[in-house]
């Protein structure tokens, strides 16, 4: 991926839950070679989990990223500091009536799902059985004002219905058929705060001018809901590159949950930063 020619806006764009591992390593640099020599590289902090993000994570975000020999264009587009933005698009959502209130618990979906024998699968697991999309108006105003906890939900097959078939070029698969029904009517405003990450990053992807989104193939079911949020709220078209991930040992992504080797601990334990991207992928 080399070459005069080669010219895009990429990104990088971690949540600050979390030391990064060699996994990071691998996606940060992925995204760094395939801007090209003559394209932008940006850093994005994605710290809408306000429970679990920190400040001290993203410190280390920017001490292990310029260890690695990276650099980047400042600002750093935090979301936290843009809820504003999403909330706009929610509401231009909401006014097409493409959204709804959802009440349950996690709890609530599990026991409805177990009554039912069941739900639909798809990429990321049993889809939402839809126990709130039916609920009529005056009910959810009702509860809505009651001050009663809720998330909205994108109604994905009115919202699809709405923009007809769709696509989206991989750089490395070419064309693809998006599917975003596949993933059910997904949230895109949490209970206790006014986003997630679908509607999040596509609406930063937009507004900061990302011509190519990599990240890792785990996420490739997920562009058929950002490709339809794109045509819904008439954003640019990006291509996009899922690359491989790294795995451990035994076969398993690394995660943070996981406890995988971090990059602080490398450097600590006298690994330098060419061993650190030979390790990450990216041999000099």
């Amino acid at each position: 991926m080399t070459g005069s020619k080669i010219r895009h806006v990429t990104r990088f764009a971690p949540s600050p839950t979390g030391l990064m591992h060699l996994g990071h390593a691998h996606a940060a640099l992925f995204a760094q070679r395939a801007a090209g020599p003559e394209g932008r590289f940006l850093l994005r902090i994605e710290d809408i989990d306000v429970t679990r993000c920190r400040s001290e994570f993203v410190d280390a975000i920017y001490q292990d990223l310029a260890w690695l020999g990276l650099t980047w264009e400042t600002p750093v587009r935090r979301q936290s500091e843009h809820l504003d933005d999403y909330w706009e698009a929610l509401e231009q959502l909401a006014a097409r009536r493409l959204l709804y209130p959802c009440f349950c618990t996690r709890k609530e979906i599990e026991e409805e799902i177990a009554r039912a024998g069941g739900a639909p699968h798809g990429p990321e697991g049993q889809l939402y059985p839809g126990l709130c999309r039916h609920l009529d108006g005056r009910e959810r105003r009702d509860r809505i004002a009651r001050g009663e906890g809720h998330a909205w939900r994108l109604d994905v097959e009115r919202a699809a219905a709405e923009v007809g078939p769709l696509e989206w070029r991989d750089m490395s698969r070419g064309r693809q058929t998006a599917d975003p029904l596949a993933l059910g009517d997904v949230v895109l405003a949490r209970k206790d705060i006014r986003t997630s990450y679908h509607l999040s990053v596509t609406l930063d992807d937009a507004l900061q001018g990302v011509t190519l989104v990599t990240r890792g193939e785990d996420l490739m079911p997920a562009t058929a809901i950002h490709r339809l949020l794109q045509a819904l709220l008439e954003l640019p078209v990006p291509e996009w590159h899922h690359h491989g991930l790294l795995l451990d040992d035994g076969g398993r992504r690394l995660a943070k949950r996981d406890a995988a080797m971090t990059l602080r601990a490398l450097r600590e334990a006298g690994r330098s930063s060419a061993e650190v991207r030979a390790l990450a992928g990216f041999p000099d």
